[in-house]
């Protein structure tokens, strides 16, 4: 949609391309763009850099020189505090638990569209705009729509079901109308230097990208040796730490058996792991709690939807029972192999974001 120079939108910057180009459009769409780049806490590593993958010196250089390139203010605001707080501290939190989480859930619910909107509308803004692949659509009745990206691959809806009406109505997605080729097409067309960069995959955090390695420093007790155990208590091996194992794992475990076994569940009362074959594993029902609604209420009925139950999984249609306090229970016609407590459970209704839960870890 187009601006003017009385509307003022605030980009999150990254010094990747999808940020750049976001900020890019809106500046040739004649809004009052202002770029902030926020500075997360990171670990130190060995060779003393305590630098967030997302907020290297680099990346704010990126970011800085592309706020000159096109003409805009550009802020860093510390976000160190409020992000250890929470987003680490969930990490950490949720893998003494026995579950695998995903932290960009968790940090868009309080960080991008909590801690970074409100200063951005501290700052007079009326948006805060980000690269994320997602649209948002208005109805004839006022009401905010989370919709899927354009590019299906690129999608990034699944984290972005944390949002309510209040954060939709003060958020932009540019680059949610086009696919990742063309949004870089458009980096070149604006002269943009980061035309080209990678995109990041890791947990950004972590100062080597090891997960594991990081929970060994940080969080020591989840990585305590203990049984691993067949449904039925029959005890097969010892474990190396909960949370170097997740839900399907096949390999590394260590154990013999007449036939394959996989991770099928975890009793972090007990610290143990639990496996079975492929006949055990998997599950037609799940529940999850946490749930968010983005149009702000729960359906007062059993309804059918598509659920993707991580980033990357294909939808899967469900039937969806609303349950009370935020909670929702799914069950599917097949049984689905890799349910993992921890990650999101994403509802669908064809391209539309209807909101999410967090699977909930089942009585082991």
């Amino acid at each position: 949609m187009a601006g003017n120079a009385n509307t003022r939108v605030v980009v999150a910057m990254s010094g990747g391309v999808d940020s750049s180009v976001a900020a890019a459009l809106l500046v040739e769409q004649g809004y009052d763009v202002i770029g902030m780049m926020m500075r997360l806490w990171s670990e130190e590593t060995v060779s003393g850099r305590v630098f967030n993958r997302c907020c290297t010196p680099d990346q704010m250089a990126d970011a800085r020189r592309i706020a000159d390139r096109l003409g805009i203010p550009f802020y860093v605001l510390d976000t160190r505090d409020v992000f250890r707080n929470t987003v680490v501290e969930y990490f950490i939190d949720q893998h003494r638990r026995g579950v695998t989480p995903n932290p960009c859930i968790e940090c868009n619910r309080h960080i991008r569209f909590e801690f970074l909107q409100q200063n951005a509308l501290a700052l007079d803004a009326d948006y805060l705009a980000t690269g994320h692949y997602a649209r948002i659509r208005q109805t004839a009745d006022g009401q905010f729509q989370l919709l899927k990206g354009l590019d299906e691959r690129k999608d990034q809806s699944y984290v972005l079901s944390v949002m309510g009406q209040a954060q939709l109505a003060h958020a932009l997605f540019p680059v949610g109308e086009y696919t990742k080729p063309e949004v870089r097409q458009l980096a070149e067309r604006f002269g943009l230097p980061t035309a080209s960069k990678h995109d990041s995959q890791d947990l950004c955090f972590l100062g080597d990208g090891d997960y594991r390695r990081f929970l060994r420093q940080h969080a020591p007790d989840v990585m305590t040796a203990g049984p691993i155990v067949r449904r039925d208590g029959s005890v097969l091996g010892e474990h190396q730490g909960l949370a170097n194992y997740t839900i399907g794992q096949r390999k590394g475990l260590g154990v013999q058996a007449a036939e394959p076994l996989y991770v099928i569940g975890m009793n972090p009362y007990r610290n143990a792991l639990i496996v079975g074959t492929a006949d055990e594993l998997g599950s037609n029902r799940l529940t999850a709690s946490r749930m968010n609604w983005i149009s702000g209420e729960a359906p007062d009925a059993p309804f059918e939807a598509d659920v993707k139950i991580r980033y990357k999984a294909r939808p899967v249609r469900g039937l969806v029972t609303p349950l009370a306090a935020d909670r929702i229970e799914v069950e599917f016609s097949e049984p689905l192999r890799d349910i993992t407590p921890g990650q999101g459970a994403v509802l669908y209704d064809g391209d539309v974001c209807l909101g999410g839960g967090i699977i909930e870890r089942p009585a082991a």
